[in-house]
């Protein structure tokens, strides 16, 4: 397959995108296909560039901070548009963007107007996916457990009271349309909620406030509508966050979980339940907290979920038998047929 690897872009997460973008050029390269790498917010990126990347360190120890990523995204659609691949340009376009226009249906709908055929899914579950509030409603929607929340937005915060009577402390607080847990918090006084939701105005115009669910982190990816083995995410810190995500040895990733049968077959079908709810496509992953009464609560769904040496994708695929080139080529061969199905 002639294939154009998206990667880059201007959200927050342009770090590990870039990681997840070089990692899988090259596992398609090594299946044989003829791959070409394009930064959505810099142009084109050449071989020697990417050796280069690849020889440092492209994720940090921290995601660029609003400031850092204003200038980026002062261009407009219009510029990055120019950047996508043309209909005939490539076979498929692969896409390893991680947040922002990138995975909230933004270069879904202009590969779609292009006739561009993509990984992921569709530009209307990107959006529905990447905002977190009406995942939330269609996943209850569909039977799948989803921990009490409220939204805050800059006209309409809730009041400390409120967030103590509705879902008690802790809570999480975090920007709606975010990934990689950007401007999280775990807020355990009603002193520090002020401050957490202005940081997680930052990042977003809306905020969610949602019950904290003590117990086990687990994860589940879903390929082409198949449950791949559950995995469960031990941090060293008490949330998964970026630095966990993408620090070696700051996590312990087990695949598969250490689960019952019964256990690992009700968080698949839950996770499969998300999947349908949401009308993913390809890939995705979806995050659940476990309790010690074994109930499951879905966290968010990744359409676009990380593809480096630290994610999890590539762990759960491993614990499959599927090696990170030949997943690669899947997920890109999903894309082709989801572009030859008929429409309506």
């Amino acid at each position: 397959m002639r294939i154009i690897v998206l990667m880059g872009g201007t959200s927050s997460e342009r770090d590990v995108s870039l990681a997840s973008g070089l990692r899988i050029a090259g596992a398609l390269r090594e299946r044989g296909h003829d791959v070409r790498s394009m930064d959505t917010a810099k142009g084109p990126i050449d071989l020697a560039a990417e050796q280069q990347m690849l020889a440092g360190s492209v994720v940090g120890q921290a995601p660029p901070t609003p400031e850092e990523l204003a200038q980026m995204n002062a261009e407009s659609v219009a510029d990055m548009a120019g950047r996508l691949p043309r209909r005939g340009e490539c076979d498929v376009a692969f896409l390893a963007l991680h947040g922002g226009r990138g995975e909230d249906g933004t270069i879904q709908a202009l590969l779609d107007l292009a006739g561009v055929p993509y990984t992921g899914s569709g530009h209307l579950a990107s959006a529905l996916a990447m905002d977190k509030d009406l995942s939330k409603h269609l996943m209850r929607a569909h039977d799948v457990q989803t921990a009490d929340w409220l939204m805050a937005r800059e006209d309409a915060i809730p009041t400390t009271e409120a967030v103590g009577d509705v879902l008690g402390w802790p809570v999480v607080v975090k920007p709606s349309k975010q990934g990689s847990t950007v401007g999280l918090s775990v807020v355990k006084a009603a002193s520090d909620l002020s401050f957490a939701i202005a940081e997680a105005f930052r990042h977003d115009d809306e905020v969610m406030i949602e019950r904290f669910i003590p117990g086990r982190e687990l994860t589940v990816t879903i390929l082409g509508g198949d449950a791949l083995p559950v995995g469960e995410i031990i941090a060293k810190k008490e949330i998964y966050d970026y630095e966990c995500k993408y620090t070696p040895g700051m996590a312990e990733e087990i695949f598969p979980a250490a689960l019952s049968m019964a256990e690992s077959s009700h968080v698949q079908e839950q996770a499969r339940r998300a999947f349908d709810a949401l009308k993913l496509s390809g890939c995705a992953r979806i995050d659940f907290r476990m309790k010690a009464s074994t109930e499951f609560f879905c966290l968010e769904a990744n359409t676009l979920p990380g593809m480096t040496g630290t994610s999890l994708v590539p762990q759960a695929a491993a614990a499959a038998g599927i090696g990170f080139p030949e997943l690669c080529e899947r997920i890109a061969r999903l894309a082709l047929d989801r572009a030859s199905a008929p429409v309506g």
